[in-house]
């Protein structure tokens, strides 16, 4: 099944690119994201029972935390596709009135191409989750930026090409770190006699086995690389630069997959490497870095969303807050980290639902400026009261499930012993919510313009997707299910929850 998982996209991204016709990849798409959510799901069933499936000879070996960030990146590109019907539909219209107003001949090639860049990148994030092998997980990762980059330039205009080359160049820098720190860790575990051999593909488990044979200096030293690394990619200050450009430039699709789905896998590398410094004895060290890193990354979101104008850069500079408070849960422990994996799904859901919402708005106005967006209510009412909802959730409103992870991860920061670091975190989340309120209200709010018709139909593939994941967010914050709730202590206790 575990093959299957991961050969479902690759075959049909190659089916993509073979055949060509854009409406067999418009039905394609959504057929592979439905396959991927049916296995990803007896997948994660499995390992909840405790069956613990293994794949192609033990590479494939998912445990509770990549078996709930496997099942989050299938839900999300499940929601993403269906979307991408209707916004494909859309843009070869808009194209083929190009091409016949600039008298050029008219192509299907880059639809083609992107639609199987999405089931590539599906495949890569398939393996960063279902593997516990180290450099397999960094091969994972490394794909996952090769995969996105065409689809971040989708729209081939000179912001578009400027974003891709910041994306490509930034996050290999940081993905060689991380190879960097993989290396040094099979260094620390390296006796006069040579390096001890693994006797299976399971590295994760074999490290954690051997634990206390490694050298803590070099442990040190991998943990700040894998970090330094990953981090890039997961988008914690400083190392986000690359993250507000890539989403503002995205197709909001694609937006919504970066943010809801690629960090949390960013996420899963580190996590990686945090678990081996805790078998290790070495977690305070881990910990507090994830501690200041999280929190950096907080008061940076804070800093630059106040006065933010570029609405799809106000949702950049939320993931950034959000992958800080992550971090934060996952260094403090105990319950805090539990409460950072639900705080990872519902960060996830609501991203998504508010980067497709963003898509529509840009459909409409045709400017990335909230300042010129009024009215949504009159214009856009399905898309506008979303969009409400949609902010309520993120900025953690109750009764939305980041409420409820967020006041875990803030008591286990009483829980811990650190009123101060609560302090901060609960002034970081004030400053982000009057921010973000008073540019979402702004678009909300207000008297259409005169060049923007009042509310007509919307159609049912933009806003039906976003409905779906706003009511599973408004769900997960009156009732976390019993069997989702074991779930989430189980991956919660691999890092120390």
């Amino acid at each position: 099944m575990l093959e299957a998982l991961l050969a479902l996209p690759l075959v049909a991204g190659l089916a993509m690119l073979l055949v060509g016709n854009a409406a067999f990849c418009r039905l394609l798409l959504p057929l592979t994201a439905l396959g991927h959510t049916a296995l990803a799901l007896s997948t994660a069933h499995r390992v909840a029972t405790g069956q613990e499936p293994e794949g192609f000879m033990g590479l494939l070996a998912p445990d509770a935390l990549g078996a709930l960030f496997l099942v989050l990146a299938s839900l999300l590109f499940l929601a993403a596709s269906c979307y991408a019907t209707g916004y494909l539909r859309e843009e070869e219209k808009t194209e083929e009135r190009t091409c016949i107003q600039t008298n050029r001949p008219f192509t299907n090639a880059p639809e083609r191409r992107f639609t199987a860049c999405l089931c590539f990148f599906l495949a890569a994030m398939t393996l960063v989750t279902t593997t516990r092998h180290l450099g397999a997980l960094w091969v994972g990762i490394e794909v996952t930026t090769l995969s996105s980059a065409p689809l971040i330039y989708f729209h081939r205009h000179r912001p578009s090409l400027e974003a891709t080359w910041k994306y490509l160049i930034i996050c290999s820098v940081g993905i060689a770190l991380a190879l960097l720190g993989t290396i040094l860790l099979s260094v620390a575990f390296y006796t006069p006699e040579g390096a001890p051999q693994m006797d299976s593909l399971d590295q994760l488990h074999w490290y954690l086995t051997h634990s206390a044979e490694g050298a803590a200096p070099w442990l040190k030293a991998a943990f700040v690389f894998l970090l330094v690394g990953y981090g890039t990619k997961m988008g914690l200050a400083p190392l986000h630069n690359w993250l507000p450009d890539a989403h503002s430039q995205a197709p909001s699709l694609v937006s919504a997959l970066l943010s809801g789905a690629l960090l949390n896998c960013a996420l899963l590398g580190i996590l990686r490497g945090h678990q081996i410094m805790q078998g290790a004895g070495l977690g305070a060290f881990s910990s507090n870095l994830l501690i200041f890193f999280g929190l950096l990354s907080l008061l940076t979101a804070a800093v630059f969303i106040v006065g933010q104008g570029h609405y799809k850069r106000l949702l950049a500079y939320s993931s950034v807050e959000h992958m800080g408070i992550l971090a934060l849960g996952t260094g403090l422990g105990g319950i805090a980290a539990q409460g950072a994996m639900l705080h990872a799904v519902c960060h996830s859901l609501t991203k998504c639902m508010l980067f497709l919402l963003a898509g529509n708005i840009l459909t409409r106005y045709h400017t990335f400026s909230s300042y010129d967006i009024r009215g949504l209510r009159w214009t856009m009412p399905v898309t506008g009261a979303l969009w409400t909802v949609g902010f309520l959730a993120v900025a953690g409103s109750p009764p939305f499930g980041i409420f409820v992870s967020e006041f875990l991860i803030l008591k286990g920061m009483f829980a811990a012993g650190h009123p101060w670091l609560a302090a901060i975190y609960l002034t970081a989340l004030a400053v982000i919510f009057v921010g973000m309120s008073v540019a979402v209200l702004r678009m909300v709010q207000g008297n259409r313009p005169y060049d923007i018709p009042e509310s007509s139909r919307e159609a049912l593939w933009s806003v039906l997707p976003p409905l779906v994941l706003a009511l599973a967010v408004l769900c997960l914050g009156i009732y976390v299910p019993d069997w989702l709730w074991d779930f989430l202590r189980k991956g919660a206790a691999l890092v120390g929850g």
